[in-house]
């Protein structure tokens, strides 16, 4: 199974969109909807920090980070859960897992598996910082009514600065224009002949999008 758009945009909305690396409430660096080093690819340490010079461009590449985490989030969520799920619980899962990537180990699995019906109380299990219970919340909520608590209309894009510290919302998108960004080639098409492009390639196109932006706009 395969995480669905309504999906797509719940997590997106609860993450947004932040073009380039800064710290999130627990101090893990993170780097676009959610991309922090666990998930694998790029390493948010080896982006250049603060805003770029071309924002529209850093949007389609933290979006192109987006669907490779999305595709593993799935994988993962498809081999740790044994037991059939519907699209809405399968949504909560990989919304769970891209936050806290815990499946393998969460309570909240073992219990799906063992068929407990109240195996989504475990959503609660992960609350650090105290503040991300409302997503708990959500996430739970969605697994056990399909209830999606996001609807796509707006998606923030953050304000960051070069010490990696959110400056608050410069603007925000709509889910329409998200999945519609989504379906767009990879920034970078693969020729006939080429092989795919690498973590290191897509880490130098991002600094290539880096200018002098802060320092213009601080002097």
């Amino acid at each position: 199974m395969k995480i669905s758009d309504r999906g797509l945009l719940e997590i997106a909305e609860h993450e947004g969109i932040v073009p380039a690396p800064y710290y999130d409430s627990v101090g893990v660096l993170t780097y676009g909807i959610g991309h922090t080093k666990n998930a694998g690819g790029i390493d948010p340490a080896d982006l250049p920090r603060g805003m770029p010079a071309d924002l529209d461009a850093a949007i389609d590449h933290a979006i192109e980070v987006f669907r490779a985490d999305i595709a593993s989030y799935e994988a993962r969520v498809n081999e740790a859960i044994k037991v059939p799920l519907a699209q809405h619980q399968l949504d909560a899962l990989g919304s769970f897992d891209l936050n806290t990537g815990g499946i393998y180990r969460a309570i909240l699995t073992r219990q799906i598996n063992a068929g407990d019906p109240k195996a989504s109380e475990h959503f609660f299990g992960w609350l650090r910082p105290p503040e991300i219970r409302k997503r708990r919340t959500a996430e739970k909520r969605l697994f056990d009514t399909g209830d999606y608590d996001w609807n796509g209309d707006d998606i923030a894009i953050w304000r960051v600065d070069a010490r990696g510290k959110l400056r608050g919302v410069l603007k925000t998108i709509s889910g329409a224009e998200l999945l519609e960004r989504m379906q767009r080639p990879a920034v970078a098409p693969i020729e006939a002949g080429q092989e795919a492009a690498t973590s290191d390639d897509l880490i130098a196109r991002i600094h290539a999008l880096t200018g002098a932006h802060l320092a213009r706009t601080a002097a």
